[in-house]
């Protein structure tokens, strides 16, 4: 487009985005006395004010009529005689002004800032009902607790070494409790969304996401209560490993991209295997599973997070400690303890260390293996224990066959 016609463009773009979000207000502005004080009309001139002061190049004269368009908000709302008390309408014109003036500098950034501004304003029903009739209180405190833990904690945590050893980085833990709240949170959701509906496989592949150790434990207990679920238990336990896979892949990804390409060979091929264990197991059992619940725990578990970074704290370490003492030797004995506890730890522990400089990619590879080999010994014993023989019979197989398919994959990768 010439330079010449960019400024008409621009205030097209600006007129649009009055339009746009005017036509929404239009349409619940009422009628009568109790009408609302701004419409189409009124957002479109609103939003070209802002493009032509702008314009116009003199210092100051934006800000001067976006307080102008303020104050004419904010009395109109004095005036108003409409019982609604909201604001939505008064603040969706400042905002228009603001949107305006940006559409003559950024215009496709201002157009799609617009079109998500209106769908705000569209979706008041739905975005109300959802919050008074869906979410639970639990669930806004478990939100809030992570919007805190992602938007303010982490942008002010230390980017820097710390410890005798140089390898805690304290935004780097922090990032792992986020992504930690994060895919728990998924997890919850899928749980949620899902319920008894879908049966115990599909269950169980999102409480995974919680902890896979936790579910095959969980799904244990009631295969024993009720033998006639233990197929479908069976294909939610061998289901919830798909699940350990796929947010080991995430976090090492996170962790340190050299090591999850090391390692790509080894998960996909342990997903693949437990993922078609687990479907196997589903479809011999079409029918059961239908009326079981699995509950989904908390949305956003800062505690358990914290818990689980404070373990990396300490494994990580602990793996430094022993590696420079006994070498790769330690390394690898520190993974394998800590895989008894929690397949991930340790996995980021190792990967941490590569990132930081203390050996390569390759280095990461058999002690991560360990620790995954360890942690499914974990589940192994919580299937024969809570769920007995008939779970345990159908479930430590497919649990087998998923770390044989991730050495397979190292062997073959070398």
């Amino acid at each position: 487009m010439p330079e010449g016609l960019a400024p008409v463009r621009n205030l097209a773009v600006a007129l649009g985005i009055g339009l746009l979000i005017g036509l929404e207000r239009e349409r619940v502005k009422g009628s009568g006395p109790a009408r609302a004080p701004a419409g189409i009309r009124t957002f479109a001139l609103a939003a070209l004010a802002g493009g032509v002061s702008l314009l116009i190049g003199v210092p100051g004269i934006f800000l001067v009529t976006a307080a102008f368009v303020a104050a004419v908000a904010v009395l109109g709302y004095v005036r108003s005689r409409s019982p609604d008390p909201g604001l939505t309408t008064e603040v969706a014109l400042v905002v228009t002004v603001l949107l305006g003036g940006l559409a003559m500098s950024q215009p496709a950034l201002a157009a799609g800032l617009a079109a998500l501004v209106t769908i705000l304003l569209a979706s008041r029903t739905r975005l109300h009902r959802f919050v008074r009739n869906v979410l639970t209180a639990d669930e806004v405190h478990d939100g809030l607790v992570f919007a805190a833990a992602a938007l303010v904690v982490l942008p002010l945590a230390p980017d820097r070494a710390l410890g005798p050893l140089g390898v805690l980085n304290p935004r780097t833990l922090w990032r792992l409790v986020v992504i930690v709240m994060a895919v728990g949170g998924a997890g919850y959701v899928a749980v949620r969304l899902l319920g008894a509906r879908r049966g115990l496989p599909l269950s169980g592949f999102a409480s995974g996401f919680i902890s896979s150790a936790a579910t095959i434990g969980a799904l244990g207990a009631r295969a024993r209560r009720e033998p006639g679920l233990c197929r479908a238990a069976v294909a939610g336990a061998v289901l919830s490993t798909v699940a350990t896979v796929i947010q080991m892949a995430i976090v090492l990804a996170a962790t340190s991209t050299a090591v999850v390409r090391a390692l790509a060979g080894p998960l996909v091929l342990a997903g693949l295997v437990a993922a078609g264990y687990g479907a196997f197991a589903a479809l011999k059992n079409a029918k059961g599973g239908g009326d079981a619940h699995a509950a989904p725990g908390r949305a956003f578990d800062l505690r358990a997070a914290l818990l689980y970074t404070l373990t990396l704290a300490a494994i990580l370490s602990a793996s430094a400690g022993l590696t420079s003492w006994l070498g790769s030797r330690g390394l690898l004995l520190a993974t394998s303890v800590a895989g008894f506890a929690d397949a991930h730890a340790p996995a980021i522990a190792v990967a941490s260390l590569v990132e930081s400089g203390h050996g390569t990619a390759q280095d990461a590879v058999l002690p991560i293996l360990a620790g995954f080999t360890t942690n499914s010994v974990t589940k192994m014993v919580l299937a024969a224990t809570a769920g007995g023989r008939a779970f345990a019979l159908r479930t430590i197989p497919g649990l087998l066959l998923v770390v044989a398919a991730a050495w397979l994959g190292t062997l073959l990768a070398f």
